[in-house]
C-alpha cells in the first residue's frame, strides 16, 4: 500500500532511506533495521530481513511477520532485533515506523552520558522537527538503555522506559544505535535526521 502523500510503497521509502542513512554514515553495512506497522489487531509489521547491506537496500529485502514471527511475505529472516520493534508498536498507539540507525556520534553520547540515563538536548531550534514540538526552550531526553543480547529482557526494558516517559520520539542502545519512530516513515526518517545533527552538534562540544 502506498504511503500517503508519497507516492511510494513504505518498503521502498524505508528502503530510500537506508541507503541515504548509508550514505551518511549513520547505517555502514548491515547494521540497523526499519519497519512499519501493517496491522494492529493482530499485529503484523514490514520489517527488513537480516543482513542485508543497506547501501544497497531495496524494497524487496523487507518481510511481513506477525508478533509471533511468522513471516507471511518476503525472503530471509527477521533481525532478534525485531521485538524490540514488536514492544515499541504494542506500547505507542501513534508510531506507524520505526527506524533504527548506528551513528558514529550517537555511540559517543550513549557513552558520555550513560551515567546520566538519558541524552539531554536543550535550546536548539532544530528540536522543532520532531513531532509535537513548537519551541526551542523544550528539552528533550533520550533514555540510554544497556545494550543485550537478551532480547526478551532488553525488550521489557524498553517497554518500561516507553511507559515512564511520556512525549519519547527516541530511545538509546548504549553502545549500538537510536531507535525512533512517527506515524509516518517520512516522520520517522525527520526524527533520526533531527536527532543525528543534535548529536553531532553536542558531540563535538565534549571535551
Amino acid at each position: 500500500m502506498p504511503s500517503e502523500g508519497s507516492g511510494m510503497s513504505p518498503a521502498a521509502e524505508m528502503a530510500l532511506a537506508g541507503r541515504e542513512f548509508y550514505r551518511r554514515g549513520w547505517n555502514l553495512g548491515t547494521s540497523g533495521n526499519f519497519s512499519v506497522l501493517v496491522a494492529r489487531k493482530p499485529l503484523r509489521i514490514c520489517v527488513t530481513a537480516s543482513g542485508i547491506d543497506k547501501g544497497s537496500l531495496d524494497e524487496t529485502n523487507f518481510l511481513e511477520i506477525d508478533e509471533s514471527n511468522e513471516i507471511f511475505s518476503g525472503f530471509g529472516k527477521p533481525s532478534a532485533e525485531t521485538l524490540l520493534h514488536l514492544t515499541i508498536y504494542r506500547f505507542l498507539p501513534r508510531a506507524r515506523s520505526i527506524l533504527h540507525t548506528h551513528s558514529v556520534w550517537g555511540t559517543i553520547l550513549s557513552d558520555a552520558f550513560y551515567e546520566d540515563g538519558t541524552i539531554e538536548i536543550e535550546g536548539y531550534e532544530m528540536l522543532k522537527g520532531l513531532s509535537g514540538v513548537t519551541t526551542h526552550e523544550h528539552t528533550e531526553k533520550v533514555p540510554i538503555v544497556e545494550n543485550s543480547q537478551d532480547y526478551v529482557a532488553l525488550a521489557h526494558v524498553i517497554e518500561n522506559v516507553v511507559r515512564d516517559n511520556e512525549g519519547l520520539h527516541g530511545i538509546y542502545l548504549r553502545r549500538h544505535g537510536l531507535y525512533t519512530w512517527g506515524e509516518t516513515v517520512a516522520e520517522a526518517r525527520r526524527h533520526v535526521e533531527i536527532f543525528e545533527f543534535l548529536f553531532e552538534v553536542i558531540a563535538r562540544q565534549i571535551r
